[in-house]
């Protein structure tokens, strides 16, 4: 696959929450963007979404965050570089340790997600790493192999409208918040099989929350339990904001318990389906809720 395309499609997602503090984007030598890398284009969309993230959060206000590549030997390099106060060289060895934000109180999130990225890009037979200067800002740099010029480049699933039992054929938004890859890819393929969904997908229910705010998707499909909170209080936080009160939630989850599924439908869930997820009637409950 080609990262351009992609890196577009993330700046876009984060571009309001980046308006918000004044943070502006640039994207240099494009050109270079278009060497072929091996990698699963939807892991790494929830990479770059969680390295952009950051680069505003920890950004000063009216800053920017610069992405460029770096074409290596064997290797294609991509840089996020912001314009933020920087990582101290005692606090880098803690960058990449889950839950341990750096003493940082005055910015939400968990301090997880560097470590999902991390764990990501290396699955992917990448690396992901950090260069920083004290007061000058960071550069959270993202190395992938090349791909071989022979083999076929693989963009986003073309999707199939007009399949029996699709969802829809109009264009419709879907956050699914769930740190299961297994689970991710199959609901993924489904819903880009059946309908003609943006699907947003991340492992973490914070960066949901944010995503949720940003871009108020038509629908939310939300696993309960996240690497760094419970799937519960991220349904209890969506409903209690006035910005995502009205986007249905369906609960995906293993746990059938009929207390725990009467509790999170009081709590404002549209609907709640157990796993293992039986296809056809994901699919009613996505046509119901969405119609």
């Amino acid at each position: 696959m080609s990262v351009l395309d992609l890196l577009d499609e993330c700046i876009q997602l984060s571009r309001p929450m980046a308006e918000g503090r004044g943070i502006k984007f640039v994207l240099n030598n494009t050109s270079d963007f278009k060497t072929p890398v091996l990698a699963d284009r939807q892991r790494l969309k929830q990479v770059f979404l969680n390295l952009l993230s950051n680069a505003i959060r920890y950004n000063r206000e009216g800053g920017k965050v610069t992405l460029d590549c770096s074409p290596l030997p064997e290797s294609f390099r991509i840089n996020i570089r912001d314009t933020g106060f920087g990582i101290a060289p005692e606090m880098m060895s803690r960058l990449f340790t889950p839950f341990d934000r750096l003493g940082v109180q005055n910015v939400e999130g968990t301090g997880l997600g560097l470590a999902l990225s991390k764990r990501l890009i290396e699955a992917m037979g990448g690396r992901l790493g950090v260069d920083s200067v004290v007061n000058q800002g960071s550069n959270f740099w993202v190395e992938l192999p090349k791909a071989q010029m022979s083999m076929p480049m693989l963009e986003q699933s073309s999707v199939d409208a007009g399949v029996p039992g699709s969802l829809s054929t109009n264009r419709f938004s879907v956050l699914y918040i769930e740190d299961n890859l297994s689970n991710l890819r199959l609901v993924e393929h489904i819903l880009m099989r059946f309908g003609n969904p943006e699907v947003i997908t991340t492992m973490q229910g914070s960066l949901g929350l944010e995503l949720a705010r940003e871009h108020r998707p038509n629908l939310i499909l939300l696993d309960l339990h996240l690497p760094d909170m419970q799937g519960k209080d991220v349904l209890l936080r969506l409903k209690s904001d006035a910005r995502t009160r009205d986007i249905p939630v369906v609960i995906l989850s293993a746990d059938a318990s009929p207390q725990q599924i009467e509790y999170l439908l009081a709590q404002g869930a549209s609907a709640y389906i157990t796993k293992p997820l039986e296809v056809s009637y994901l699919l009613d409950v996505l046509n119901k809720t969405l119609s």
